[in-house]
């Protein structure tokens, strides 16, 4: 194609290629070839020769236009608006991604180290597997990056690979693909390996597993600070627990649902299978696990969420959505990942609320009755007496839920979780030592499979022009989540 003039756009170009929109996608790299928005079949740099100093005599050649990235080089980390992008040469093409050689100052590193210089910005296209298409791949492109800067360093396999870091210019369209995070990122076996690390443990030691913290977005870098850690939920004052439900009378481990009064609780079958540790079957109105009064163990398949944390998590900061939560671990569909804690409060006796980002509403029994503009969830399960529908009846009148979870200045892991229109993780209430649901315990199990190192996102619910400020006037917030559906507003 190239050598019959057949492109599309023949002449390379800096910027944007007139008719590619942000969140184009390409069913092959052919197709890029064919439109000439990036003109090589493999490598992964696109960048205009000497040939191009008479088009463009105000620039130093040579000069790059675009990238891919797709997995090629074992050095490279995604995370979205900022990249870290691995340069060009001394890969074995065997296939297996890894370094054989050093790499050299030439070619496509010399073109993108010269973007830096003369502040020229680079197309940035992802791939990621996809079975819907015919070469198993789908590109998209993600729009202008700029080159911040480069250096030099021992890779994974020993070898010299030089560095980029791209940033995405501001005022473009969001991304539109969920996927677009961590295309390819490698897990570290150690807090030593972290790029970024400002904290190599946010729970203070408080849970099984650490909590690192990164940031490669601030400079300097800064950890979160502001609050304090809390594994489990702390009660205000004034606000008293109901004592312990009653519980089964199952010996070891729950099995038999015919005789297990929590398995009659939730409609007369347990709600998880024993794979990968426990997991949800689906989502319910409200999970009866079992507690302190029972008499199986702390192994039984019914007290699945309240182990704890059994996945390694990071937080990480993010150019436009504050702090972020990954997972260096495959999460499977239905696992349990965390549980919102935070100081368990009246919500009317909380100040400033328009102000504090950090408020879950236990709103259990609000979603069940689909009052307060909430969705209407079929009832799955059979309350007992103290909050029979009737209870519920009497308080439809109630939009505002009775007690929320205040994780401003206490809080857990999930108070750093952020919002997706398009999220991975979802909200389910769940109670154990006591059935009161009003006062449910809160926690975030997985939607579907999470790969290792995709962000962490559930949906906040909030309703548009549900959110007022001390003058009464409605408050909004855009939403940066990126997902193909997104509504553009938090709020």
């Amino acid at each position: 194609m190239l050598e019959a003039n057949e492109i599309l756009n023949h002449e390379k170009r800096i910027g944007n290629v007139p008719g590619i929109n942000i969140g184009h996608r390409f069913y092959s790299r052919a197709e890029m070839v064919a439109v000439g928005f990036h003109s090589h079949w493999l490598n992964g740099i696109d960048y205009m020769g000497l040939s191009y100093s008479k088009m463009y005599s105000n620039y130093s050649f040579p000069l790059a236009v675009a990238i891919v990235l797709s997995g090629m080089y074992e050095d490279d980390l995604d995370n979205a608006e900022d990249v870290i992008y691995t340069g060009q040469g001394g890969q074995n093409l065997t296939g297996n991604k890894r370094q054989i050689r050093d790499q050299v100052m030439e070619r496509g590193n010399l073109a993108l180290k010269n973007c830096i210089e003369q502040a020229v910005p680079v197309r940035v296209v992802r791939g990621h597997e996809c079975a819907s298409s015919y070469c198993g791949k789908l590109y998209t492109y993600d729009g202008l990056y700029k080159v911040i800067q480069y250096w030099a360093e021992k890779g994974i396999s020993g070898f010299t690979v030089f560095k980029f870091r791209l940033r995405r210019i501001e005022g473009q369209s969001l991304l539109t693909t969920n996927q677009v995070q961590f295309v390819y990122g490698r897990v570290p076996k150690s807090v030593a390996e972290i790029r970024g690390l400002v904290c190599e443990d946010i729970t203070g030691g408080q849970e099984d597993i650490p909590i690192p913290a990164t940031n490669l977005v601030d400079d300097p870098p800064v950890a979160p600070i502001g609050f304090t850690y809390c594994k489990s939920i702390k009660v205000a004052h004034g606000v008293k627990l109901p004592s312990n439900a009653n519980g089964c009378d199952c010996i070891g481990s729950c099995i038999d649902s015919r005789t297990c009064s929590c398995a009659k609780l939730n409609g007369l079958d347990f709600p998880y299978v024993h794979r990968d540790g426990g997991r949800l079957i689906e989502a319910k109105d409200v999970v009866y696990e079992c507690g302190p009064n029972c008499g199986c163990g702390p192994g039984c398949v019914n007290r699945t969420s309240q182990r704890g944390i059994k996945y390694r998590l990071e937080v990480f900061r993010t150019p436009k959505k504050g702090w972020a939560v990954r997972s260096w671990d495959f999460i499977p569909s239905g696992a349990p990942v965390c549980e919102y804690t935070g100081i368990l409060t009246r919500t009317e006796d909380l100040d400033h609320v328009s102000e504090n980002n950090y408020i879950f509403e236990i709103d259990c029994l609000q979603t069940i009755s689909g009052i307060g503009g909430r969705e209407r969830r079929s009832r799955d399960a059979s309350l007992p007496a103290n909050n029979s529908s009737d209870g519920i009846d009497d308080q439809r009148s109630e939009s505002v839920p009775e007690f929320c979870i205040d994780a401003c200045s206490t809080g857990n892991i999930a108070r750093f979780i952020n919002h997706s229109c398009e999220p991975n993780l979802f909200v389910q209430c769940v109670l154990s030592s006591h059935h009161d649901i009003k006062l449910a315990r809160v926690v975030l199990f997985a939607a579907e499979n999470i790969p290792p190192l995709q962000e962490l996102t559930y949906d906040y619910g909030y309703a548009l022009d549900s959110v007022y400020g001390p003058d009464g006037k409605i408050i909004q917030m855009p939403c940066f989540c990126g997902a193909t559906e997104c509504r553009k507003r938090l709020f």
